[in-house]
C-alpha cells in the first residue's frame, strides 16, 4: 500500500471534519477554498497503474475518477485519483476522514462536512454528483466489510 498506509488515524472521523471545517475557515472567500483544494489534491499519492483500468473508474462522475478500496487487518484502505484538479482535492478529503478506518466507523458518521463547508452550495452539479458518487462508493465498500476488493 506504500503511501496510502498511514498510521491509524489519532482522530474520530467527526474530529477529523471538524478539523477541515477549521482549515477551510481561514480562507474568507471561495476562490481561496477551491485553491486550497486544488493544492491539497495535488499532495495525494500517486495512484498505482494497476488501479488506473476502467474496471476501478467510479460512475457518477463527469471527470475521470479511479477508486479502490481494500481491507487491511480490521480497517479499509481507500485509494483514488482523478484527472481533475478540484474532485482531487475532494478526493483528498475524503481519505482524510475515512481511509484506514474500520467499517463500523465509516458506517456510524455522518458526512456532515459537505454541508459544514458549504460545498453543497459552492460545487458545480457534475461536481457535487461527483462526490456524491465518491461517499456511496466508501460506504458501498464499509458495507461489505472485508469480503472483497472493490
Amino acid at each position: 500500500m506504500g503511501e496510502y498506509e498511514r498510521s491509524i488515524p489519532e482522530t474520530t472521523i467527526s474530529e477529523e471534519q471538524a478539523n477541515i471545517i477549521e482549515e477551510f475557515s481561514f480562507f474568507e472567500d471561495w476562490m481561496d477554498r477551491y485553491q486550497y483544494l486544488i493544492d491539497i489534491g495535488r499532495k495525494l499519492p500517486l495512484m498505482p497503474e494497476e488501479y488506473l483500468r476502467d474496471e476501478f473508474k467510479l460512475k457518477g462522475c463527469q471527470s475521470q475518477v479511479w477508486f479502490v478500496g481494500e481491507a487491511v487487518g480490521e480497517r479499509l484502505i481507500f485509494r483514488a485519483s482523478s484527472d481533475a484538479a478540484i474532485v482531487a482535492g475532494l478526493i483528498a478529503i475524503l481519505l482524510r476522514i475515512y481511509s484506514n478506518r474500520t467499517p463500523e466507523e465509516i458506517l456510524s458518521a455522518s458526512p456532515s462536512f459537505v454541508k459544514d463547508l458549504g460545498l453543497e452550495e459552492h460545487l458545480s452539479p457534475t461536481r457535487k454528483n461527483g462526490l456524491g458518487a465518491m461517499l456511496k462508493s466508501i460506504m458501498q465498500r464499509a458495507e461489505l466489510g472485508f469480503n472483497q476488493t472493490a
